[in-house]
Protein backbone atom coordinates (compact mmCIF):
# COMPACT_ATOMS: atom_id res chain seq x y z
CA UNK A 1 0.00 0.00 0.00
CA UNK A 2 1.32 3.34 -1.41
CA UNK A 3 1.31 6.01 1.59
CA UNK A 4 2.98 9.59 0.94
CA UNK A 5 2.22 11.71 4.67
CA UNK A 6 2.97 15.59 4.61
CA UNK A 7 4.32 17.48 7.29
CA UNK A 8 6.56 21.19 8.02
CA UNK A 9 2.91 23.19 7.29
CA UNK A 10 1.94 26.06 8.95
CA UNK A 11 1.44 29.85 9.61
CA UNK A 12 4.16 31.73 8.54
CA UNK A 13 4.77 35.64 8.16
CA UNK A 14 5.44 36.93 4.70
CA UNK A 15 9.06 36.77 4.12
CA UNK A 16 9.31 33.70 6.05
CA UNK A 17 10.54 30.03 4.98
CA UNK A 18 9.08 26.95 5.88
CA UNK A 19 10.19 23.43 5.07
CA UNK A 20 7.45 20.42 3.87
CA UNK A 21 8.63 17.04 3.93
CA UNK A 22 6.91 14.59 2.61
CA UNK A 23 7.51 10.19 3.45
CA UNK A 24 6.84 7.91 1.16
CA UNK A 25 6.01 4.29 1.90
CA UNK A 26 4.86 1.07 -0.22
CA UNK A 27 7.30 2.23 -3.42
CA UNK A 28 10.43 2.02 -4.79
CA UNK A 29 11.39 5.50 -3.98
CA UNK A 30 14.57 5.71 -5.21
CA UNK A 31 13.43 5.36 -8.64
CA UNK A 32 9.97 7.49 -8.13
CA UNK A 33 9.35 10.90 -10.12
CA UNK A 34 8.64 13.00 -6.74
CA UNK A 35 6.53 16.04 -7.37
CA UNK A 36 4.79 19.11 -4.93
CA UNK A 37 1.60 20.74 -5.77
CA UNK A 38 -0.74 23.40 -4.55
CA UNK A 39 -4.19 23.95 -4.51
CA UNK A 40 -5.71 27.60 -2.88
CA UNK A 41 -9.60 27.80 -2.16
CA UNK A 42 -11.48 27.73 -5.22
CA UNK A 43 -8.75 27.06 -7.39
CA UNK A 44 -7.21 24.23 -9.41
CA UNK A 45 -4.38 21.92 -7.89
CA UNK A 46 -1.28 23.13 -9.96
CA UNK A 47 2.42 21.76 -9.72
CA UNK A 48 5.32 23.73 -8.14
CA UNK A 49 8.37 21.23 -8.01
CA UNK A 50 9.49 17.91 -9.30
CA UNK A 51 12.41 15.83 -9.29
CA UNK A 52 13.45 13.07 -11.12
CA UNK A 53 15.17 9.74 -9.96
CA UNK A 54 18.59 11.59 -10.86
CA UNK A 55 18.24 14.47 -9.12
CA UNK A 56 16.63 16.81 -12.38
CA UNK A 57 14.57 19.43 -10.88
CA UNK A 58 11.69 21.48 -12.52
CA UNK A 59 10.00 24.77 -11.18
CA UNK A 60 6.81 26.66 -11.79
CA UNK A 61 7.46 29.99 -12.66
CA UNK A 62 6.28 31.77 -9.77
CA UNK A 63 8.27 29.87 -7.22
CA UNK A 64 11.58 30.03 -8.76
CA UNK A 65 14.55 31.88 -7.12
CA UNK A 66 12.69 30.79 -3.57
CA UNK A 67 11.40 27.35 -3.56
CA UNK A 68 13.97 23.88 -3.41
CA UNK A 69 13.07 20.76 -4.40
CA UNK A 70 15.52 17.84 -2.83
CA UNK A 71 15.45 14.08 -2.35
CA UNK A 72 17.12 12.01 0.17
CA UNK A 73 16.44 8.59 -0.46
CA UNK A 74 17.53 6.88 2.38
CA UNK A 75 15.06 8.15 4.22
CA UNK A 76 12.10 7.82 1.53
CA UNK A 77 11.63 11.51 1.88
CA UNK A 78 11.54 14.99 -0.40
CA UNK A 79 11.48 17.91 0.56
CA UNK A 80 10.62 21.51 -0.69
CA UNK A 81 12.54 24.70 1.18
CA UNK A 82 10.21 27.40 0.68
CA UNK A 83 11.78 31.32 1.24
CA UNK A 84 10.57 35.01 1.07
CA UNK A 85 7.20 33.61 1.17
CA UNK A 86 4.28 35.20 -0.32
CA UNK A 87 0.84 36.01 0.58
CA UNK A 88 -0.45 34.25 -2.15
CA UNK A 89 1.70 31.08 -1.70
CA UNK A 90 -1.04 30.09 0.86
CA UNK A 91 -2.23 27.15 -0.53
CA UNK A 92 -3.03 22.93 0.81
CA UNK A 93 0.63 21.58 -0.50
CA UNK A 94 0.56 17.83 -1.65
CA UNK A 95 3.01 15.31 -2.70
CA UNK A 96 2.80 13.30 -5.40
CA UNK A 97 4.99 10.21 -6.11
CA UNK A 98 5.04 8.46 -9.90
CA UNK A 99 4.97 5.19 -9.28
CA UNK A 100 5.33 3.17 -12.35
CA UNK A 101 3.08 5.41 -14.11
CA UNK A 102 0.40 5.43 -11.61
CA UNK A 103 0.31 8.90 -9.82
CA UNK A 104 -0.30 8.76 -5.80
CA UNK A 105 -0.90 11.78 -3.33
CA UNK A 106 -0.55 12.66 0.24
CA UNK A 107 -3.21 14.20 2.27
CA UNK A 108 -1.87 17.89 1.80
CA UNK A 109 -0.50 19.97 4.45
CA UNK A 110 -1.79 23.51 4.84
CA UNK A 111 0.53 26.93 4.31
CA UNK A 112 -0.67 30.14 5.28
CA UNK A 113 1.18 32.95 4.64
CA UNK A 114 -0.18 35.77 6.56
CA UNK A 115 0.88 38.94 8.95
Amino acid sequence: QVQLVESGGGLVQPGGSLRLSCAASGIIFSIAPMGWYRQAPGKQRDLVATITRGGITNYADSVKGRFTISRENAKNTVYLQMNSLKPEDTAVYYCKADNFGVGYWGQGTQVTVSS
